[in-house]
């Protein structure tokens, strides 16, 4: 193909197009595998947390027996106990919270993924309507008009070429010998 012609130039912005759709695909494949390990992630820590809030919840049910026995140790208990539940509430909460925004971020990713994809056929379509207008409208008058243009200037060559000499006498066959 000839630079000149804009086919060319037409193929060179399909490919690049072609090439940045890749790319975008890629770049949210990617962002899918990582939205993926953190839910896991997030999913592994809310297993691992629940023992413990149920340990933590067994010991301040032991904290108050003992509270009972020793009288001047059952305050610095109970302020202890208090805490480790509000923890525990805060636990809780900042678990259900991750959670909350894990399924929120991943709804999100997903419209996002469809979008593009959306997108991306919306936009292949485009270029091939594109493509096949500049066919139609561009290319083929300019090859029709070359073609016109390419006639009448033959014509005119023909029309305007200067008139050809006259023989007025016979030449014998060693003057016509160019040598």
């Amino acid at each position: 193909m000839n630079p000149a012609e804009p086919q060319f130039w037409m193929m060179v912005a399909s490919i690049v197009i072609a090439i940045c759709f890749i790319v975008m695909a890629i770049a949210l494949i990617w962002i899918a595998t990582i939205v993926r390990k953190v839910v896991g992630t997030v999913r592994r820590v809310e297993e691992k947390v629940e023992p413990l809030i149920t340990k933590v919840d067994a010991i301040g049910a032991q904290g108050k027996e003992i509270s009972v026995h020793f009288n001047d140790i059952s305050a610095n208990l109970s302020v202890a106990t208090r805490h480790l539940a509000e923890s525990t509430e805060l636990i809780k909460e900042e678990v259900a919270e991750l959670k909350s925004l894990v399924s929120d971020t991943a709804l999100t990713a997903k419209d996002k993924v469809a979008l593009v994809s959306r997108t991306i056929d919306d936009t292949q379509l485009k270029v091939v309507d594109t493509t096949e207008f500049v066919q139609q409208k561009i290319v083929v008058p300019a090859r029709e008009i070359a073609a016109i243009m390419a006639g009448v200037r033959k014509g005119l060559e023909v029309l305007f070429a200067p008139a050809p000499k006259q023989i007025d006498r016979v030449y014998l066959e060693d003057e016509m010998f160019i040598g």
